[in-house]
């Protein structure tokens, strides 16, 4: 089962009524099922929000753009956590040649810091030598 269908399998569960779209009350049974709270005014609240035709009601689509939306801000946060790992220094906002070399060492990879360099320079798109976050993110994906 591909994703896609994964979200139509879930969405169909959800949508209680089978008319297509998500309710507040709907989306609250849904959250207690799963073991959340959500009263029905929060519900109301976030269908608000998310609902992106102003009917009041989630598509199939409004919920795949908070899946993936939720999905990528995780991704991106555990890329944050591997990029302080690779930091020169806590901080610094930089993975330098000496810090990946050290890294890697703590991984059990002997790199030269030449070809750290190396490696770095196929990444760096400013060209001054060390890896930003989004460079690292660039590397990563």
């Amino acid at each position: 089962m591909d994703k896609e269908q994964q979200y139509k399998s879930v969405f169909r569960h959800m949508d209680a009524n089978g008319d297509g779209k998500l309710s507040a009350p709907e989306l609250q049974i849904c959250i207690g099922k799963i073991g959340g709270e959500l009263s029905l005014e929060e519900a109301e609240m976030v269908a608000e929000l998310i609902d992106s035709d102003g009917d009041g009601l989630l598509s199939m689509e409004d919920l795949v753009k908070v899946v993936e939306s939720a999905n990528e801000e995780e991704k991106n946060n555990d890329l944050k956590k591997a990029f302080k790992m690779y930091e020169e220094m806590e901080g610094s906002g930089c993975i330098t040649p000496k810090s990946l070399k050290r890294m890697l060492s703590k991984l059990g990879e002997s790199r030269s810091v030449d070809d750290c360099k190396m490696m770095i320079a196929r990444f760096d798109i400013n060209g001054d030598g060390v890896l930003n976050f989004e460079e690292f993110r660039l590397m990563m994906s």
